[in-house]
C-alpha cells in the first residue's frame, strides 16, 4: 500500500528563474534551496535545457520551477478561469494574513481579500509569470472541520449526479465575516 508523507516539490513553469528567486525572496520571503540545470532532460532524454530551481515553501515544503528557454512563450489554459488554478500557501493566523497583505501592496503588488471560505481566509494575487497564488489563514474549529469531513463523501455523490453544489456546508458561507 502506498502512503504518501508529504510533497516532495510542486513544480510549474517560470518566464525568468532569477527574477521568480528574487520575487519570491523579496515578497514571500522564500529562500533559494537548489537550482538544477541540464541541456536534456533526464527522463526523457529530450535535448531541451532548463534550469529547474527549488524554494522553500517551510516545514520542508518546496514550491519548483522550471525555466524552458527554448519553449514557446508561457500561457495559460484558455478552457480554464483564472482563478481556478493556483498555488495555495498557509500563514499562521488572521493577523498575519492581514499583515502579508499590507506588506505586498506596500511593494505594489495587487491583492484581492480577505475573502471568507468559512473555516478560512484568504488573499489572493499574481505572481511575475502570471501564477495566482493565495495566502490562507485556518479559522475554523475543530468541530467545524470535522462537520465537513462528515458530509465530503456525500457531497462529492451528489455532485457527481447532478454537477450543481449540495447544500449539506452551506453554512460555510453564511459565517459572520
Amino acid at each position: 500500500m502506498i502512503k504518501i508523507e508529504k510533497f516532495h516539490h510542486v513544480a510549474y513553469r517560470c518566464k525568468d528563474a532569477k527574477e521568480t528567486v528574487e520575487w519570491y525572496k523579496a515578497h514571500l520571503n522564500m529562500d533559494l534551496t537548489l537550482a538544477i540545470a541540464e541541456n536534456e532532460v533526464p527522463s526523457t532524454k529530450a535535448p531541451d535545457p532548463y534550469m529547474h530551481i527549488f524554494l522553500d515553501a517551510g516545514m520542508g515544503n518546496v514550491l519548483a520551477f522550471f525555466e524552458l528557454p527554448n519553449s514557446p512563450d508561457m500561457d495559460r489554459d484558455q478552457n480554464t478561469p483564472t482563478w481556478v488554478q493556483h498555488i495555495a500557501l498557509k500563514v499562521e493566523n488572521f493577523d498575519a494574513l492581514v499583515s502579508a497583505k499590507e506588506s505586498l501592496e506596500s511593494k505594489g503588488v495587487d491583492v484581492l481579500g480577505p475573502v471568507n471560505h468559512g473555516v478560512f481566509k484568504s488573499i489572493y494575487f499574481f505572481d511575475p509569470n502570471g501564477h495566482r497564488l493565495e495566502l490562507a489563514a485556518d479559522v475554523g474549529t475543530p468541530e467545524q472541520y470535522k462537520q465537513l469531513k462528515a458530509v465530503a463523501h456525500d457531497m462529492i455523490e451528489e455532485w457527481s449526479q447532478t454537477k450543481r453544489a449540495p447544500r449539506h456546508a452551506a453554512w460555510l458561507h453564511e459565517l459572520d465575516e
